[in-house]
């Protein structure tokens, strides 16, 4: 991306795909998903699967964990918003997940 900035999982792919010149359909079909699909995904009205995030990662050549991420990052984020929540709620979430680590 030829940016760093704050965006969203969809956000980024579309800027990805449009920093390479290549059209939805051309992006969609490498990856196997429809047009429309990749559109609303790119819009942030359709969340992507775990394996469409391979895909697209794979496609990209970028790394699948770090996209992973951002696609976490943007449902935590959506959460956080959709309760009206605020950041201490991340803090405790932290402290939760630090807890659950060590019972594993």
């Amino acid at each position: 991306m030829s940016k760093k900035k704050v965006a969203t999982f969809g956000e980024q792919v579309r800027e990805l795909r449009e920093d390479a010149n290549l059209s939805l359909r051309e992006v969609a079909e490498k990856i196997g998903i429809d047009t429309s699909l990749l559109g609303k995904i790119e819009r942030s009205e359709r969340q992507p699967t775990k394996e469409q995030i391979k895909q697209v990662a794979k496609y990209f050549k970028l790394d699948e964990r770090k996209m992973l991420k951002e696609f976490l990052s943007d449902q935590i984020a959506y959460k956080i918003l959709e309760e009206e929540a605020d950041l201490d709620t991340l803090r405790v979430a932290e402290k939760k997940v630090q807890y659950l680590k060590t019972k594993q």
